[in-house]
């Protein structure tokens, strides 16, 4: 728990200090994240076996799937309750919390639509971040990975490596990679089909 506390006075302490300060990054959180990603694998690898592959097969192919059915049902409902354009609602969900690609997408048709699928997207992200320790203990590490949608590849594959352990952490990563190949035509094909 004292994991989490960390992780959630970490994200308002960069809110404040971005709010406040503005500086200027550049590219380097990029840098970070592929320093991050690499380190994981480091320690994914140096513990590896191949036995833990055949453990890993099934799980981390089904999921993403259910994951993209999940977070499409997850975004018709919500389109139903909010009174949201279906094209809409099932395009942000279809992004599965890639916030950074789904924003843009959308926003080529609509930028109020993409300010939507970004900041929807970010919050997958970030309840991913802050509930994956709590859901972890309450259903299954494994299971709980589908919070996370394509985020799981690379930055809350910290987060359930923490909680999750070795073994879910490459669930994980191949249940991101997988959304993460799926999310860029997934979005558009969502679009495409409510212009007719």
């Amino acid at each position: 728990m004292r994991f989490l506390y960390f992780v959630l006075t970490a994200l308002i302490a960069g809110v404040v200090v971005g709010h406040y300060l503005s500086p200027e990054f550049g590219n380097a959180y990029e840098l970070m994240l592929y320093l991050l990603i690499f380190l994981i694998g480091l320690d994914l690898g140096m513990n590896f076996r191949i036995t833990d592959l055949k453990k890993v097969g099934k799980s981390a192919v089904i999921m993403p799937f259910l994951t993209i059915i999940g977070s499409l049902f997850g975004a018709l409902l919500a389109s139903v309750i909010l009174g949201v354009p279906l094209k809409w609602g099932l395009a942000v969900g279809a992004g599965c919390g890639w916030y950074s690609l789904t924003g843009p997408l959308i926003a080529q048709y609509s930028v109020v639509y993409g300010a939507v699928g970004f900041l929807a997207n970010l919050l997958r992200e970030i309840l991913t971040i802050i509930l994956y320790p709590v859901l972890a203990r309450r259903i299954s590490p494994e299971k709980a990975v589908v919070l996370g949608g394509a985020t799981t590849m690379d930055t809350t594959l910290p987060i359930i490596a923490s909680f999750g352990g070795r073994e879910v952490a490459l669930v994980a990563f191949v249940h991101g990679f997988i959304l993460t190949a799926i999310v860029p035509f997934l979005v558009p094909l969502v679009l495409s089909l409510f212009d007719h």
